[in-house]
């Protein structure tokens, strides 16, 4: 079980590196990538420096790199930029690029599972209260994080604060997207409590 997991983590990252190497060349906007990818480095750097005390299960592992490469996306073309989000907007007449909107819900979508595998195995919270913990934290990360990026912003580059933040011109911008991942995040929550998903940790 553990080679097939190291194997398949090999594997995963190997596929994400060359996908994040050729969305690297050339993006839209130099400066822009470069903030949304700090979000990535220190991802990945966590990730890599507790493996030898912690290994999440392949599907958790899945679930991260699968939001990392949404957010890979974003940083390549700006997410107020993202071809996706402009076919999303013609297929439903909406007046903006809404591909931010999707992934903050995908980070509380996605990542509720392994944030509960997270305090089911190394804090030993009971499975049955895990999802719920694991939402509420995403949610304050995710109210942190809006907070943070407009700090970033301000600090490091201001010119750069509409392509960074993607407000697009909506004062609410900030709330809907932690609204975004609140839905996310009860969903997966919900799923895990009564429907007969997989219990975090036994991916």
């Amino acid at each position: 079980m553990k080679l097939f997991r190291d194997r398949f983590l090999v594997v995963a990252l190997i596929i994400y590196v060359i996908f994040w190497i050729a969305l690297a060349i050339s993006p839209s906007d130099r400066g822009d990538w470069f903030l949304e990818n700090l979000l990535i480095f220190i991802s990945v750097a966590v990730l890599a420096v507790t493996y030898r005390k912690f290994q999440f299960t392949n599907l958790s592992y899945a679930l991260i790199l699968v939001f990392l490469v949404f957010h890979t996306i974003g940083a390549h073309y700006t997410y107020a930029k993202v071809p996706a989000g402009f076919w999303l907007q013609d297929w439903l007449h909406l007046k903006r690029n809404h591909y931010d909107r999707v992934i903050h819900f995908a980070f509380g979508f996605l990542l509720v599972y392994p944030m509960s595998e997270l305090l089911v195995r190394s804090a030993r919270v009971k499975e049955t209260w895990a999802p719920w913990l694991a939402a509420a934290a995403l949610c304050a990360l995710s109210s942190f994080f809006e907070i943070l990026e407009g700090i970033i912003a301000q600090i490091v580059r201001p010119d750069l604060g509409a392509a960074y933040l993607g407000t697009q011109g909506d004062i609410w911008d900030a709330q809907k997207d932690m609204g975004c991942a609140f839905i996310g995040a009860m969903l997966v929550a919900t799923w895990l409590t009564i429907g007969r998903g997989m219990r975090p940790g036994q991916g």
